[in-house]
């Protein structure tokens, strides 16, 4: 998949209902805020098929909806042509980036995995996004925290590491 010279971010979580696309929708604010829609191409799945073609899971949407965010995703696998088709491939914890790297069928294809967790500075007590499937609303306010800190340090990264500009 050609994606218009854009950078190509893809977010990972287990099912792609909770942590994942709320990501992409974290990441795609951040990315308009700053004038870089035309420059970013940005999706979401996950390792998991059990629920591919749903919207993202409605707790998620609920307390997203108040921060402006509007979650329309709808679920998807991981595929190996994906470790192609993206830049970086964001996964939510350490079960989802071990996952990712055995699916990857090179080392350069394990190089473009990293973990959310890594791009988390205002909540020095995670190092990974948390599922909150099993949570109450708590869990999925932590979620949308940890992503919004997370997601702009990652942009930031990007966008210098690229050098990206408007």
């Amino acid at each position: 998949m050609n994606f218009s010279n854009k950078y190509s971010v893809l977010f990972v979580c287990l099912g792609n209902i909770c942590r994942s696309p709320a990501a992409q929708a974290v990441m795609q604010r951040l990315v308009d805020e700053r004038g870089l829609t035309d420059r970013f191409y940005l999706d979401s799945a996950g390792m998991g098929g059990w629920h591919v073609g749903d919207l993202p899971d409605k707790r998620m949407r609920v307390h997203a909806r108040p921060r402006g965010y509007e979650l329309t995703h709808r679920a998807r696998k991981v595929q190996a042509s994906d470790f192609e088709d993206f830049d970086l491939i964001v996964g939510m914890d350490a079960s989802n980036v071990d996952d990712l790297c055995s699916m990857a069928a090179t080392i350069e294809q394990q190089d473009k995995v990293v973990m959310m967790g890594d791009y988390i500075r205002q909540y020095p007590n995670y190092d990974y996004v948390p599922d909150p499937y099993y949570e109450g609303s708590e869990g999925f306010e932590l979620v949308l925290d940890l992503l919004e800190d997370s997601c702009d340090n990652l942009l930031n990264r990007i966008i210098e590491q690229n050098q990206i500009s408007r």
